[in-house]
């Protein structure tokens, strides 16, 4: 071959890879819409630039495929196009998203994890599963929103503004509580429910599925229960439970999301749909009539049979064999028609079978008075006085202050949903609280989270669930993640305007 043509080949060569190379992009991460707020957020210069040709690079642990899919699955949504996955730990390579498992992560929070974007690529890294999936999360928040509601991804660029994250909660447990005992919900609006949840590193469910007005949960051994007790709600609607598959399902699904379920059967009160299912359970061996109203307060178990124990050894049995997490959640608030000495013995004798069960025991503030110790979890509703003093028995505590964080009042006199008897609850109340001051900071390692709870005597759809949770728990999500609100709060108002655009991309009925 003579040099000219040579030379000539060098020269188009050398112009389709000037003419293939990534533009160079400048995005503020100040823009983005970073909820929770992160630990350690530090601005980089260039932006990476995501094109055709970009890879998405995981491990094969197979965890790591599983949030891999997860990644490539919301980037479909976001932008239109799958990108391809390698399975190869290869953090060298240029043009990719890289997810990392590390051994060499010193945190000791498995939630952890580190995220780094420039112009050559983006690497999350953690020592965990889990925070591989919670870094997933931070990214997909990352893209300004005006890139996609612009359309500037046209299946050719989009870009990840440069930035290094160090990140890692203030909490472990940051929660949710649905009650589908008021108002039965299927599996898949649970799911839906957990979807959401995850957007915002929310890492417990806690499902209400016993109550005065319906038993929502299959318990082979007393069949009636759901047979009877299941089959109303508020309202005289037609109910509904699940079979034990069913929560399997639920809670299987909710794993890969890393949320953990904890269930709850309230007692000794709250318990009318089971004293309707079996006449037995009630001192005067006759069965209650089916409850369908919204007041409290005036149902007991029969704390002096034998059966009773009989009845709540088996429910906890089958519960605790189908449930993964540490935790069974025994309610135990509003027994007005229980004496205290009742109650607390009642109490008494239902801590060991769960523990016998290999479980450990969670309860509203109110069980302090039978004797807690630093295994079990109380969740503070209502009375800090009784939670302070559950705190200086040892245990620990949940934060679910009644007038921050119970979902089901109302936004305001004029929402036409839920109710007001904690007081109304703005999206501002919803943020404005600092979880670190309810106590005093000798308990600091004692209070290990938040939950925000919804009660369903109003709520009957998902897309009441949507709008009653939504944008409120997203500010709590933030308080159990980050520790405290933001320094100047209006900034949170001002991401939470652009982080609300992606629930709008996924048609969330949110409160606008």
């Amino acid at each position: 071959m003579k040099w000219p043509v040579l030379l000539l080949i060098c020269l188009i060569v050398i112009s389709m890879i000037s003419c293939e190379r990534k533009p160079e992009v400048s995005l503020d991460v100040a823009d983005s819409a970073l909820i929770p707020l992160p630990k350690e957020v530090t601005g980089l210069p260039l932006s990476f630039v995501l094109d055709k040709e970009t890879s998405l690079y995981i491990g094969k642990e197979d965890a790591v495929s599983f949030i891999g899919n997860e990644l490539q699955q919301a980037l479909v949504e976001d932008i239109g196009t799958r990108l391809p996955m390698i399975q190869k730990t290869d953090t060298t390579r240029k043009n990719a998203i890289h997810l990392v498992l590390s051994k060499e992560t010193k945190s000791k929070s498995p939630e952890s994890y580190t995220l780094s974007s420039n112009q050559d690529k983006v690497v999350i890294m953690a020592g965990q599963p889990e925070g591989l999936y919670r870094g997933v999360q931070t990214l997909l928040q990352l893209v300004p929103m005006q890139w996609l509601e612009s359309d500037h991804w046209q299946g050719e660029l989009m870009a990840i503004p440069g930035v290094k994250i160090r990140d890692e909660p203030y909490y472990t447990y940051r929660g949710a509580m649905l009650d589908v005992a008021r108002h039965f919900f299927k599996v898949k609006d649970v799911k839906r429910y957990i979807d959401l949840l995850a957007l915002y590193k929310i890492n417990t469910l806690h499902l209400h599925l016993s109550d005065d007005q319906g038993w929502r949960i299959e318990i082979k051994s007393w069949p009636k229960l759901t047979e009877i007790g299941g089959s109303t709600a508020v309202g005289g609607g037609k109910g509904g439970f699940y079979t034990q598959e069913d929560y399997k399902e639920i809670v299987a699904y909710a794993a890969q999301k890393y949320i953990t379920i904890i269930p709850e059967i309230d007692m000794p009160g709250h318990t009318n749909a089971a004293l309707a299912s079996y006449p037995e359970l009630n001192c005067n061996g006759k069965a209650t009539k089916l409850y369908t109203g919204m007041r409290v307060g005036f149902s007991s178990l029969c704390v002096d049979k034998e059966i009773t124990y009989m009845f709540i050894d088996d429910v906890i049995r089958e519960l605790a064999a189908i449930t993964p997490g540490e935790y069974i959640h025994l309610g135990g608030d509003e027994s007005h028609v229980t004496s205290k000495k009742e109650y607390n013995l009642f109490l008494q004798t239902v801590f060991p079978i769960v523990k016998k069960y290999n479980k450990k025991v969670m309860g509203w503030e109110d069980i302090y008075s039978a004797g807690v110790d630093s295994s079990m979890i109380l969740q503070h509703w209502t009375n800090r006085d009784t939670a302070l003093k559950g705190l200086k028995k040892g245990a620990r505590v949940v934060l679910s202050p009644a007038p921050y964080t119970y979902l089901d009042m109302k936004y305001n006199d004029s929402t036409q949903l839920g109710l007001t008897w904690a007081g109304t609850i703005s999206i501002e109340k919803a943020y404005n609280w600092s979880p670190q001051e309810f106590f005093s900071p000798d308990f600091k390692e004692q209070v290990v989270g938040v939950e925000s709870p919804l009660w369903t005597e109003t709520v009957t759809t998902i897309q009441d669930i949507e709008y009653m949770a939504f944008p409120r728990i997203i500010g709590h999500a933030e308080l159990g993640w980050s520790g405290q609100t933001r320094l100047d709060k209006n900034s949170y108002y001002t991401v939470l305007v652009k982080n609300l655009m992606r629930l709008d991309r996924k048609k969330v009925n949110y409160k606008k």
